[in-house]
């Protein structure tokens, strides 16, 4: 696949998330585990529709916030709380595909700083968009958008 990368300016998100440390390779059970905790928290706090599911990777994959966008402030139980994505300059693209090929965005977007003078500061996430039935059959339908926070030096480049 061929990644556009991009640089842009985001605000933050507020989002809903359960905290952990994971290695890699516990990341493909643990996510889904967060996202759903994090559902039937909103669901029986009596919250509003969480958005799109979210894993923000703090420190290269392992202190990690997974949960769902939301569009309002609330209290949290201890385990689901709070937060918020980053604002700022990020280097971003669009992954269409199996969530197992993730990687590949990723390395497509820290090559092209590489290439083109960005630094990323080491804080990325990934913003998956809502599960449709269709991508049961083909999953080159998936959609996840994945995000490089950029040094703020880089915010004149």
């Amino acid at each position: 696949m061929e990644y556009q990368v991009q640089v842009r300016h985001v605000p933050s998100q507020l989002t809903a998330v359960v905290r952990f440390r994971a290695r890699p390779d516990e990341l493909s059970r643990k996510v889904p585990q967060a996202c759903g905790e994090v559902w039937e928290f909103a669901r029986a706090a009596g919250l509003p529709r969480p958005g799109r599911h979210l894993a923000l990777y703090l420190d290269g994959e392992i202190n990690v916030e997974v949960g769902a966008e939301m569009a309002q402030p609330f209290a949290g139980d201890g385990r689901v709380v709070c937060s918020s994505t980053p604002a700022g300059l990020v280097a971003t693209t669009v992954h269409w595909g199996p969530y197992n090929r993730l990687g590949d965005a990723h390395k497509a977007v820290v090559q092209w700083c590489a290439a083109n003078g960005h630094t990323p500061t080491g804080v990325n996430w990934e913003i998956y968009g809502h599960w449709q039935d269709d991508w049961n059959d083909d999953p080159a339908k998936i959609r996840t958008d994945v995000f490089y926070l950029l040094r703020a030096a880089d915010d004149g480049a």
